[in-house]
């Protein structure tokens, strides 16, 4: 074997990331060090975005004892993180603008198309009783359904519920002895009462 291949020429040496970067850092902010400054670390509360540059042992010891929220009272820590909560965004608690105008207010000033806000259904109570001020009128189905169980238009999901468990104890098969004409009419009440269902009444 020659002393000097040519084969050993080809064979390049990749050189180390590691080494090129700390050649290119800048000098540790740490005082008195002057190792390469290769790890960041955060400036401090209003100064989001800045960064010092320590060597790893000095950046170690600077988050050891790093507190962004030195200086601060526990209720401006307490409220800063409550607004975290929220991307630090407002907010106003649902229907209570106090520089809107009140639903009812707003819906009597409405006209044309846009009056269908007067009208709306509010059955989870979400604006307090407010936009409610119509009665919604039953649909044939439900009408026929509400006659089926002996309630009116105006029968709440409260009184609609009431009533088919009472009806549905007294004609179920089980309490009638198999009568025909009871099974027959638990089977109305069953149909009405799933056709109430359906239509968000109960």
């Amino acid at each position: 074997m020659k002393p000097n291949p040519k084969y050993f020429d080809k064979i390049r040496v990749r050189p180390d990331p590691e080494a090129e970067a700390k050649a290119r850092a800048p000098l540790c902010q740490w005082d008195g060090c002057n190792e390469p400054g290769t790890h960041r670390a955060p400036v401090g509360r209003m100064a989001e975005g800045q960064y010092f540059k320590f060597c790893f042992h000095h950046v170690r010891e600077y988050n050891k004892g790093f507190n962004y929220f030195s200086g601060l009272a526990d209720s401006e820590i307490a409220r800063f993180q409550k607004e975290a909560l929220t991307g630090h965004r407002p907010t106003w608690t649902m229907g209570g603008n106090s520089s809107a105008r009140s639903a009812p207010d707003f819906a009597q000033q409405r006209s044309g198309r846009a009056g269908y806000y007067a009208r709306m259904r509010d059955p989870f109570n979400m604006f307090g009783g407010q936009g409610t001020t119509r009665q919604r009128k039953a649909k044939p189905l439900e009408a026929k359904a509400l006659e089926t169980l002996g309630l009116d238009s105006k029968a709440t999901g409260a009184d609609i519920k009431a009533r088919y468990k009472e009806l549905v104890k007294r004609h179920h098969p089980d309490a009638n002895g198999g009568d025909r004409g009871s099974e027959e009419r638990f089977r109305d009440v069953l149909q009405a009462y799933r056709v109430l269902k359906q239509a968000g009444l109960c």
